[in-house]
């Protein structure tokens, strides 16, 4: 098969489709790789790196996405669209549930388009989303301490406090992946730290992981009334498989937080749980809204790519090397990858996508 990897548009999304070592996987089967020049610079890998992995280095988009299979990190931009085919497969992030034009043209091109975050084990689990969630998770306690430094427009809280003075507060909305790795970095930090959650499995098993460390409350609207406004780092980590995020958080409610206080919702691709929060981007990641700094970067772990694209190939490439081998075949044979499926043939195929565009199924 011919697979192409163009180079990512997305405000400085840096991650890359394959890496070398996985476009030398796919060579060693018999695929041939087309890779735009450069895609893979700002994760640490020259076009010589993909060349010696056995891939053709292609001077410009189009000659990358002119193939059977493209493989991307994020999901197409408005510039790219045109470069879609129809029967062509396209494997990549998508989170169709928080935009509708791109839904919309993915329909009408006829393109067969998987999404890595719904492709899901026997156990619930989404192996190609929890990479990136763990980087987000852990990213969003980082970017939250950072801009809590008020030259960066916060409130000047240290998280870990100082001997005489307490810590900083971390309120963290959901005890997924996301939540848990967020609490793993603040609790580094020695901030004080709460999870809210509503399944009870969850925050009993988080309990046998933290102690007494982290606070674990059951979310309900009391619950949230009673705990955002004191918060000096307010983490969104709620997840939905494929629907949008629901509002947890109302203006009301970030209106009561102290000023400088920080918001960083990773559930920003999925349209945020935070009503006052809309997407920003690595150039411009923060805004003040009633006071608070906002960040709703969507795409977080494209600010480490060295570390993330190989932890999302460490995840993607039997998937990709599978669909290489098969075709659209691989999805009657593996059905994790079958609920990856999103779009085939004009129609919207993915159950949570289909029921929030229950016009366009």
């Amino acid at each position: 098969m011919e697979i192409g990897v163009p180079k990512e548009t997305k405000d400085q999304e840096f991650r890359v489709g394959l890496s070398p070592n996985s476009v030398r996987g796919l060579s060693d089967n018999g695929h041939t790789v087309f890779v735009e020049t450069g895609a893979g610079v700002g994760a640490g890998f020259t076009d010589e790196d993909y060349f010696q992995a056995g891939a053709k280095i292609v001077p410009e988009a189009n000659a990358a996405w002119n193939r059977e299979m493209v493989i991307k990190v994020k999901e197409p931009l408005p510039p790219e669209y045109n470069f879609i085919e129809k029967e062509q497969i396209l494997f990549t992030y998508l989170h169709l549930a928080a935009d509708r034009a791109l839904t919309e043209y993915l329909i009408d091109s006829g393109v067969t388009a998987i999404a890595y975050e719904t492709v899901e084990l026997p156990n619930r689990s989404l192996p190609l989303l929890t990479p990136m969630s763990i980087i987000a998770g852990r990213l969003s306690v980082q970017f939250g301490a950072r801009f809590l430094e008020r030259q960066q427009g916060g409130r000047g809280v240290l998280l870990g406090g100082v001997p005489g003075v307490r810590p900083g507060k971390v309120v963290i909305l959901g005890g997924g992946v996301v939540g848990t790795e967020a609490a793993k970095i603040a609790i580094g930090f020695g901030a004080r730290v709460q999870i809210l959650d509503v399944n009870l499995e969850r925050l009993a098993y988080l309990e046998t992981l933290f102690g007494s460390r982290v606070e674990l409350l059951y979310s309900n609207a009391p619950q949230i009334e009673a705990t955002v406004p004191d918060a000096d780092l307010l983490v969104g980590a709620v997840l939905v498989p494929g629907r949008k995020a629901p509002t947890l958080v109302s203006r009301s409610l970030v209106e009561r937080m102290r000023a400088g206080s920080v918001i960083v919702d990773v559930a920003v691709d999925q349209g945020g749980c935070i009503e006052t929060l809309h997407p920003t981007s690595h150039t411009t990641p923060i805004y003040l809204e009633a006071g608070v700094v906002h960040y709703g970067v969507p795409n977080m772990p494209g600010a480490v790519p060295w570390t993330a694209t190989q932890a999302l190939n460490n995840s993607t490439f039997p998937y990709v090397l599978k669909l290489a081998n098969e075709g659209i075949k691989a999805l009657n044979t593996d059905l994790s990858l079958a609920k990856g499926l999103n779009v085939q043939s004009h129609k919207l195929v993915h159950p949570a996508v289909r029921e929030v565009f229950a016009d366009l199924a």
